[in-house]
């Protein structure tokens, strides 16, 4: 199996994880299980993830490499330390009340390792389920920062909001003593990522302030300028929705991209049509896009999604993770759950993004991120990096 492991050691910060990983020996193949003892002949994984519904893009490009991940992980013979790793693919339509009866289905039928979804809500509704029936359970592409240290038994495989407004925060030399404004919609959404940025940048001593602007409005241009009106050093924008278009046009006529760096969220590719003029003076904070990495294994990803049909997008990585976290967990913990658990606290490998680090305390996936641009090509747009932002300086706080 292509992966290392390592156990860090103790309840640590983040950047202290990073410095033990950077200066630990590697190995080319750990050696299986604690015990000493044959695993067992077959391990079932129920994968739940959105096949349709409106994340069904996102699940797909979590499913098409988590197929891609077992089968690199595993030299393409699907079995890691003698045990077959067979999968049960379920489809939770973005819906935690359907997410929850297929994963009781799962559970009922033996399996103990569970994988997926898109959706923050249906993570956290599988991951109460891992709890109160001691399955493992790797969560991914789902975002929200209550996923991790939730309980013993859930892990991610992907990024966490956090990481994201942390990355934002590195568009700006020091943030202390500099103003923020979350520009985003009246909704929960935009709510907790104000909220976010508040107590992720406000605690490094920026001033944070909000425009938030009714889910209803259709004319952004005095939003626009009240932006432009307070001159903060950065605008954080958090939208999502069918205004997305008109609102990075009122912010682009009203000159705010021209006089203020202006960070959001790059997407998948899809959306990379999205914004109109804006798009070459907006920056971008990015987990993923197949140019961001420059590694063997981002390029084995890409190329074995593609040789399937498929294209490495934005959440590619969160699939391919979960498959090496997965074998990981089956060869050391032979499908005892506890034992899975502990192989996969401090475990480290090489993902698409290069070094991920499972932090031991709790659960938290350290990854570097991305600072990008749009720039035009043709009659569209494609994804350049502009920088890569180191793991440690955007670890989330550590979930107590």
């Amino acid at each position: 199996m292509r992966v290392t492991k390592k156990l860090l050691l103790g309840s640590v910060v983040a950047t202290a994880a990073l410095v033990l990983a950077a200066c630990a020996p590697q190995t080319d193949a750990p050696s299986g299980g604690d015990s000493g003892d044959a695993g067992p002949a077959e391990i079932t994984v129920g994968v739940v993830t959105s096949e349709t519904g409106p994340l069904a893009g996102y699940g797909k490009q979590y499913l098409d490499a988590f197929r891609a991940g077992l089968d690199y992980v595993t030299d393409g013979t699907g079995e890691v330390g003698g045990t077959a790793i067979t999968v049960e693919y379920r489809d939770d339509a973005g819906d935690p009340d359907k997410a929850v009866t297929v994963v009781k289905e799962l559970i009922g039928s033996g399996v103990n390792i569970i994988a997926g979804t898109a959706s923050s809500g249906v993570a956290l509704a599988v991951a109460e389920q891992a709890e109160q029936n001691e399955v493992l359970y790797i969560a991914g592409p789902a975002a929200a920062d209550a996923i991790t240290g939730i309980n013993d038994y859930t892990f991610r495989s992907g990024r966490q909001s956090a990481q994201d407004v942390a990355t934002a925060g590195t568009f700006l030399d020091d943030i202390e003593g500099k103003k923020i404004t979350v520009f985003a919609q009246d909704t929960a959404f935009g709510q907790g990522n104000a909220a976010a940025v508040e107590a992720i940048l406000g605690a490094q001593g920026a001033t944070v302030d909000s425009v938030l602007v009714a889910e209803d409005v259709t004319e952004f241009t005095p939003f626009a300028q009240q932006v432009l009106t307070g001159a903060p050093d950065l605008v954080f924008v958090a939208w999502a929705g069918a205004t997305s278009g008109a609102m990075w046009q009122a912010m682009s006529q009203q000159g705010v991209l021209d006089a203020i760096p202006v960070v959001t969220g790059l997407g998948d590719a899809a959306t990379f049509g999205a914004y109109g003029e804006a798009s070459e003076k907006i920056d971008f904070l990015n987990h993923y896009f197949p140019g961001a990495a420059d590694n063997e294994v981002n390029t084995a990803m890409i190329e074995a999604i593609e040789a399937a049909g498929g294209t490495a997008d934005l959440f590619s990585p969160d699939g391919f993770n979960a498959a090496i976290m997965i074998a990981h967990a089956v060869e050391e913990g032979q499908g005892d759950v506890d034992a899975m658990v502990s192989a996969l606290e401090g475990f480290e490998f090489e993902g698409p993004k290069g070094t991920m680090t499972v932090r031991e305390g709790d659960h938290a996936l350290l990854q570097e991120m991305y600072q990008a641009k749009l720039v035009a090509d043709g009659d569209s747009f494609v994804a350049e990096l502009v920088d890569t932002v180191d793991a440690d300086a955007v670890a989330p706080a550590e979930a107590q």
